[in-house]
């Protein structure tokens, strides 16, 4: 059992899982940070002080904080927002590096080209045209 375990951690998937999942948190503490300490500050300062996380209703002595409800929504479509950025930048950085360079059209000498004619003929008397 401790030699299938081996082989199955040690395997080169879980270990780009292990190692997206730990670059994955720390960005995500980066994008809440961007995001709580940045910009929504600077939303509330264009609004004029307005904070949503302060929007609460008090019901027979218990406090709905709809607000903080309402700013975490904000929060999780700034950053997905952020994410999806990210990962289109990344999709096109590699989608650049994978695109081959354009080969340059073959040159052909004239013999060539007079095979190349007979090929095409005797094809088209093949398929009767």
């Amino acid at each position: 059992m401790w030699e299938d375990f081996k082989k199955f951690a040690l395997k080169g998937n879980v270990l780009d899982l292990a190692v997206a999942v730990v670059i994955g948190a720390a960005f995500g503490k980066i994008v809440t940070s961007l995001v709580e300490d940045i910009i929504m500050p600077a939303v509330g300062i264009l609004l004029g002080g307005f904070s949503v996380e302060d929007w609460t209703y008090t019901f027979n002595g218990a406090e709905l904080r709809y607000g903080a409800f309402a700013q975490s929504v904000i929060d999780f479509f700034i950053i997905a927002f952020s994410i999806f950025l990210v990962i289109r930048l990344f999709t096109r950085m590699k989608r650049k590096k994978d695109v081959p360079a354009e080969e340059e059209p073959e040159v052909l000498d004239k013999k060539e080209e007079l095979l190349v004619e007979i090929r095409d003929l005797l094809s088209k008397e093949k398929t009767g045209q």
